[in-house]
């Protein structure tokens, strides 16, 4: 009886016993299986699609304006008629290197090389009654100056403002070098159509992009020498306006 009871022969009791014994083991091992699957899956791409990074794009990110860039193309000196563009001309003269020469009659200014050969700007220069002559150095220099216009000038033109904060509509551009004691300066203008021309109560002007140039060759102490009026730079009377050559 107790063999029999033990193989659980003769007994409906003792078979449901066996398959309740057999089906966990059925269950166990059928849940490996799966376990195994789903690891080796996710081992693929352990992260869900949700998860994952956003898809990469090859539009530019957006570029800063550099400070010293005027977006609105008023002052590029490549508008400037061909004689007034910044160019190495050749140039006699018995200033040293790194001495700025301001040819007023001819609305020229020329930043000594040496050797023969000077870099030529287009200015603006002082209108009839408002020019002068003589020999300074830069004391001061200034990015993106504010302007003040000095008393004199607001007596004469009542209108000015009394003050206006650096940035393109200043009057005085991008950059300012100040002449010794004097209300003088060469500096920028937002009028480039004014180059070449007599029109500033005596200040050189320039257009932005060559005053830039300009002011990170020249030093505080750069002597200035300013032409009268009525005499050339030395250049050959014979040579016509505006061209180059080996006499300049």
């Amino acid at each position: 009886m107790a063999a029999t009871a033990l193989s659980g022969r003769g007994s409906p009791n003792m078979g449901r016993i066996a398959c309740n014994l057999v089906r966990p083991l059925r269950i166990a091992a059928l849940a490996a299986c799966a376990g195994a699957m789903f690891t080796v899956t996710t081992s693929a791409n352990p992260l869900p699609f949700f998860f994952l990074p956003a898809p990469q794009t090859n539009a530019a990110l957006p570029q800063h304006e550099p400070a010293d860039v005027v977006t609105d193309g008023a002052d590029d000196a490549t508008t400037l008629p061909s004689q007034f563009q910044r160019q190495i001309v050749d140039y006699r003269t018995h200033e040293a290197a790194g001495t700025i020469v301001i040819d007023t009659p001819n609305t020229y200014l020329y930043f000594v090389l040496g050797n023969g050969r000077a870099l030529r700007y287009g200015i603006g220069v002082g209108r009839e009654g408002f020019a002068w002559s003589g020999t300074q150095t830069i004391t001061r220099k200034a990015e993106w100056p504010d302007w003040t216009p000095p008393e004199e000038m607001v007596q004469r033109q009542p209108y000015l403002p009394r003050f206006v904060a650096g940035g393109p509509g200043n009057p005085l551009g991008a950059r300012a070098m100040y002449l010794g004691g004097t209300i003088y300066r060469i500096h920028g203008t937002n009028q480039p159509q004014t180059i070449g021309g007599r029109v500033s109560s005596g200040c050189i002007r320039m257009v932005n992009d060559d005053v830039i140039d300009l002011y990170g060759r020249a030093r505080v102490g750069t002597k200035v020498v300013v032409l009268p009026a009525e005499r050339r730079a030395e250049t050959p009377a014979s040579i016509p306006h505006g061209t180059k050559s080996s006499l300049y």
